[in-house]
């Protein structure tokens, strides 16, 4: 499409938004929001300014798309509330989900023997780290620790608790690894320098590693959505704030970043808004898509 990269392109990385220019906010059909640490406050509530602007984008027939690391369990509320797009981008990417069918319109897991591995190794390292499996919408683990949690885990509880070996039956769509900071550093690093390229790593809490299939990345996941609609990717915004956003900043047309945003995702960004607790995402959306 002849000059929407110009357009949606026109800012420099990691300066906070300027005027905002009337061939962006014409641009943009669609907007990928990260959820904790960008659509959410710390205190993990919706701001009436968020809930306001991202109403009004859909009026305006902007595809507002969710794209997180939590299941679609833990989405549901938000979904009541805002009534963004039907599609939404779960796992980090590993599953693309349509509430309103309630079906699985992508799926891609670790297999079972690579999941295996990385179990065995990470628990030879430390046989206190906490072991968590993600299977579609459901959660096996063979102990919780009240102190380590999820997003997820605060408001519902496993599946399954049992054995490992009566849990790792099938692939995976989301192997989590949990444990204090200090103590997570070495398996972090130690699990990198053993399976390099086999894994996609997450990170996104000091005391959580994520683990995916190497190809499964929320820029994929988006890539696939903007296909599905028939969108060039300069028609795309993503925001967000976590080293786990930066493959949808990096992929979108206009990447934004969160003022509290992790150095890493801030150098990645076309631009940087206010933080999650200053109503970030509608300073976005007003300044360069709602008209």
């Amino acid at each position: 499409m002849p000059g929407l990269a110009g357009a949606c392109r026109g800012l420099p990385k990691g300066n906070q938004i300027r005027n905002p220019k009337s061939e962006i906010r014409n641009c943009i059909k669609m907007v990928a929001i990260d959820v904790d640490g960008t659509l959410l406050r710390s205190d993990k509530r919706l701001s009436r300014r968020n809930i306001e602007a991202i109403a009004r984008a859909v009026e305006q027939g902007v595809r507002i798309v969710l794209a997180t690391a939590r299941p679609p369990r833990s989405m549901r509320e938000l979904y009541d509330i805002l009534q963004p797009d039907p599609l939404q981008i779960n796992y980090n990417g590993a599953l693309i989900f349509d509430r309103a069918s309630r079906a699985n319109l992508y799926h891609r897991p670790l297999s079972l023997d690579m999941t295996r591995q990385v179990v065995e190794f990470a628990r030879q390292l430390d046989p206190e780290v906490i072991v968590s499996l993600e299977v579609l919408d459901k959660w096996y683990t063979d102990r919780v620790h009240l102190s380590l949690h999820t997003e997820t885990s605060r408001s519902f509880g496993p599946d399954m608790v049992a054995p490992l070996e009566e849990i790792l039956r099938t692939a995976v769509t989301k192997l989590m690894l949990l444990a204090p900071p200090a103590q997570l550093v070495p398996v972090h690093a130690q699990i990198r320098a053993a399976f390099g390229s086999d894994l996609a790593i997450a990170v996104s809490d000091e005391h959580l590693i994520q683990i995916t299939h190497p190809s499964v990345d929320k820029g994929n996941a988006l890539a696939l959505l903007a296909e599905h609609y028939g969108l060039a990717r300069e028609q795309v915004m993503a925001i967000g704030d976590a080293p786990n956003d930066q493959g949808m900043l990096r992929w979108a047309g206009l990447g934004v970043a969160m003022d509290n945003a992790w150095p890493s995702l801030r150098d990645a960004a076309d631009v940087v808004v206010p933080s999650n607790d200053q109503d970030g995402v509608a300073a976005a959306l007003e300044r360069f898509v709602l008209k």
